[in-house]
């Protein structure tokens, strides 16, 4: 059997692989599957991203009228796009690909006018900027809204310090210590929240877009996203969105 007979059936075996897990997430019932497509298309690669059935299937997932599939397929879509745009081999995807793109982000942006708690509309609007590819952290300032921190580091150019910014149910402020770690005797610093009618660019998209989609504890979040925090070292006040970027 010669080379090419064998990496045909290596590319066969991979394509019905890929297939099954997708036709197993689709259900909705197979949480095992979408950790397994996260594994081999994002975190090893051992599936092709590049492979016509993965956005269009993900595309179809998430038009559909279950919440519990398109959520997951939209959030894998931005971020195997995201991976793409950053990796050479696979850099013209979102090109090649751009009706489907275009179809995950149309069901992104129903998605999110639909979503009644943040919990679950963060990620949706997480999954709109990486499917318009504006911003590489949109991960990150996500990550720390639904987790209600950020571990950030000082901008000072001695590297200062660690900060956390703690924004949520337990306040919005920043100390030196991981919060929920420490006793209540730590030191804090309350958060300075960007003022609404300041905010220009992304923080003013993002918040604006909470405001009109009815989640006021997002945009509230957001303003102190998009705000300033202090230092508890060197009591320098700095732009925690800024941090965000630099880090994510």
């Amino acid at each position: 059997m010669t080379t090419n007979a064998f990496a045909a059936r290596a590319d066969d075996a991979d394509g019905d692989r890929l297939k099954a897990l997708l036709e197993r997430a689709a259900t909705g019932r197979d949480g095992q599957a979408w950790g397994d497509l996260w594994t081999e298309l994002y975190h090893n690669g051992s599936l092709d991203v590049a492979h016509p059935l993965v956005l269009h299937t993900l595309a179809e997932m998430a038009e559909a009228d279950e919440a519990d599939v398109a959520a997951p397929a939209l959030h894998l879509a931005g971020a195997l796009l995201v991976q793409a745009d950053q990796r050479y081999e696979n850099r013209n995807l979102r090109r090649e690909y751009a009706p489907d793109v275009a179809r995950l982000l149309d069901a992104a942006n129903r998605w999110r006018q639909l979503s009644t708690a943040g919990s679950d509309y963060c990620p949706l609007i997480e999954a709109v900027l990486n499917l318009e590819g504006d911003i590489l952290w949109a991960e990150a300032l996500f990550g720390g809204i639904l987790s209600e921190e950020y571990e950030l580091e000082c901008p000072d150019p001695d590297g200062c310090a660690p900060v956390w910014v703690v924004l949520g149910e337990r306040g919005f402020f920043s100390t030196a210590e991981d919060y929920a770690l420490s006793d209540d005797e730590v030191e804090t610093f309350p958060l300075h929240p960007a003022d609404p009618r300041a905010l220009d660019g992304l923080g003013r998209r993002l918040h604006d877009l909470a405001l009109r989609d009815g989640h006021e504890d997002v945009a509230l979040v957001l303003r102190h996203v998009f705000g300033d925090a202090t230092c508890p070292v060197c009591r320098r006040r700095f732009s925690v969105a800024g941090q965000i970027a630099v880090l994510g």
